[in-house]
């Protein structure tokens, strides 16, 4: 059993190189940014299971991780790479790559890729993602957003300065759970990105132009932001003269 239990765990540990040196070789800051604006496109083309229009209408920062994975044998772990955008006075930033890795203890066994969305409210959410790192459960705190475009109607006073998570999930796992986790910049692909080295200040701020590069995720963060305050200006206007 002993024998059993370690070489499962080397199974484990030799997939998960496996995998990291496959997304290496096939991924770059390109491929991030097109897959996170169709995780956008893809999550809110299901009314029932989309982010409310009124938390989106609110949002100062949108953060996109698209497959997050999560091993575990006896402990969690959780890591992915991914882009964040806040809102300026010209619209959406330009993307800041970010890492997202944490873990937590307890009894599980499985592995999951998981589509995270982050939506932070308030105007502490540009405060977190500027900053050199934080903690989501720690520095910032989060929680499960509600789902479905008309839910959550008062949820912009109970929510201020918190940073509601959604996920889409593949796989099979067990208590998914995102306290603990540390969210940073990927400082490699910002020079990637940007062919050089930039402050995610600078970044989030608006003074630096999105690269050409990048429109694919923020021309669908412009439709489905402008969507949904369209329409929850409409229910608005409906519910005020009724």
């Amino acid at each position: 059993m002993k024998h059993l239990l370690t070489l499962s765990i080397i199974v484990v540990v030799f997939a998960s190189l496996s995998w990291a040196a496959d997304d290496k070789n096939e991924s770059s800051i390109d491929k991030r940014i097109a897959t996170s604006g169709n995780v956008l496109s893809e999550i809110m083309a299901t009314p029932d299971h989309a982010v409310p229009d009124k938390i989106l209408d609110h949002a100062k920062c949108i953060a996109v991780v698209p497959s997050l994975v999560k091993i575990a044998i006896g402990f969690g772990g959780q890591h992915g790479h991914g882009v964040a955008s806040c809102r300026t006075e010209n619209g959406w930033s330009a993307p800041l790559p970010i890492d997202i890795t944490g873990g937590s203890w307890g009894l599980q066994l499985g592995g999951e890729a998981t589509d995270l969305v982050m939506v932070f409210l308030g105007d502490r959410g540009v405060d977190h993602l500027v900053s050199d790192h934080f903690k989501v459960g720690g520095d910032a705190s989060a929680s499960a957003g509600p789902v479905g475009r008309n839910a959550a109607a008062g949820t912009d006073i109970e929510m201020k300065d918190k940073i509601l998570t959604y996920s889409r999930s593949r796989g099979l796992f067990a208590g998914v759970d995102l306290s603990g986790t540390v969210v940073k910049q990927d400082k490699d692909e910002t020079r990637l990105l940007f062919g050089h080295m930039v402050q995610p200040e600078a970044i989030l701020t608006g003074k630096v132009a999105p690269p050409a590069t990048s429109q694919p995720f923020l021309s669908q963060l412009r439709k489905i932001s402008e969507e949904a305050h369209g329409r929850a200006t409409a229910t608005n206007t409906s519910a005020a003269s009724n």
